[in-house]
């Protein structure tokens, strides 16, 4: 048996002689409170860049392709449908399913107020699957059918400016430098609501060819290409790849074509969203360092309290490193039970969140209307070892003054 853990895990027993002093109780709600904190940051933190990343996803895509003299503009050149660049695209590593859409900027009229839009034209290809999480009320917008329909998908947040609802009918204008507006009616097939504000208020969905007509192109030509990747992390690198391969190919079809991931073309939204890995480093230290001093001084309280015991042991020729392990051990024991207290709360009040929404956000300042939070096994695991590890082996120099005990001194008196 080891003896270190033997004697530490005797020291541990509750008994009438042997009860948790202040410094013990103060050491373990301070383990507690650090653990719950990190795990709240962390949670909240994965959470906002996985829900605004798949929202980002749903609206733009990983990855466009579009001319690489329109980037990021409404009114792009067009770019001319080909099977040799589908094809390209379907062969890049990493593809999983590509749309092509058409976007117009335009404004939108009512009775009651005048906004400012994006159509986004999509055909039958296009992937409905965040919208359709998203919808709120009706029904998706019938695209790619034979027959062009008017349908038209609104976000909640412009349908209670322009008081719409769905099957109303609106007008919308579009006006082109040098030339007259043009002018279309549709009608309001469904009302989603994403929770990302800056999009929700200006993304308007309807069928590919009515972009197309207003834009006075014909059936071939688009803005460019969405596709979907098996994973954002893989975006930029997709992206570079498949714009290496469209500069380097020698048809026709591919000239002037460029591949930029979602990161590159919303810059803003992604650098906020890696501004909070360095808020959530942050948070770990000063939790680490908190939980370190109250961890220290607890256990400088132990080894004065067992002075006596030191010099038994010392007398009866423990060696040091030995004696030093027993208050490793004891350490250990007051971090776990800390940490146990602080897995219950932390994931607590996470489950609690996520079942109920309880705290909400500002939508404008923080893309999002409540806190989203992200459990996972892989990073709260390494989290908990991690504390763990970091508490017990910087203990190991206030663990020393156990070498300061002189036995003579100790056991002179009873």
């Amino acid at each position: 048996m080891n003896l270190s853990f033997f004697i530490a895990r005797r020291m541990a027993r509750p008994s009438p002689e042997n009860r948790p002093g202040v410094m013990e109780r103060i050491a373990v709600v301070s383990v507690a409170l650090g653990v719950a904190v990190m795990i709240l940051a962390l949670a909240v933190i994965l959470g906002f860049k996985r829900e605004v990343a798949a929202k980002m996803t749903g609206f733009a895509g990983h990855v466009a392709v579009t001319d690489v003299r329109g980037v990021g503009t409404l009114d792009a050149e067009p770019v001319v449908r080909s099977a040799h660049v589908e094809e390209l695209i379907r062969t890049t590593e990493g593809f999983r399913a590509m749309a092509p859409y058409a976007l117009r900027g335009g404004i939108v009229r009512t009775a009651d107020a005048v906004e400012g839009i994006v159509l986004k034209g999509v055909d039958g290809s296009f992937d409905w699957r965040f919208f359709r999480e998203w919808l709120t009320e009706g029904e998706l917008p019938r695209v790619g059918d034979s027959v062009r329909t008017k349908d038209a998908l609104l976000s909640r947040t412009l349908a209670d400016r322009l008081r719409l609802g769905v099957g109303d009918r609106v007008e919308m204008l579009f006006v082109e430098p040098g030339e007259l507006p043009r002018r279309d009616r549709f009608k309001v097939s469904g009302i989603y609501a994403s929770g990302l504000e800056d999009m929700d208020g200006a993304v308007v969905l309807t069928d590919l060819r009515n972009v197309q007509r207003l834009a006075e192109w014909t059936p071939e030509k688009v803005s460019g290409y969405e596709i979907l990747l098996d994973d954002l992390a893989g975006a930029d690198a997709f992206a570079a790849r498949l714009s290496d391969a469209l500069l380097y190919d020698e048809s026709d079809d591919t000239r002037n074509l460029v591949a930029t991931s979602v990161m590159e073309r919303y810059p803003n939204i992604f650098d906020w969203l890696r501004a909070h890995d360095v808020n959530g480093a942050v948070i770990v230290v000063i939790m680490l360092v908190v939980a370190f001093f109250n961890m220290a001084s607890a256990l400088m309280i132990l080894v004065l309290e067992r002075t006596r015991m030191i010099g038994l042991l010392k007398a009866f020729g423990m060696p040091d490193g030995q004696l030093r392990r027993i208050f490793l051990w004891r350490a250990a024991f007051i971090t776990l039970r800390g940490l146990a207290w602080g897995n219950a709360a932390g994931v607590g009040l996470c489950l609690l969140q996520r079942a109920t929404h309880l705290v909400k956000l500002d939508a404008e300042g923080y893309l999002l209307s409540e806190v989203p939070v992200a459990l996972g096994w892989g990073w709260w695991l390494l989290l908990n070892a991690g504390f763990v590890a970091a508490i017990v082996a910087l203990l190991v120099v206030p663990a020393c003054v156990v070498s300061t005990v002189k036995p003579e001194e100790t056991i002179r008196y009873e």
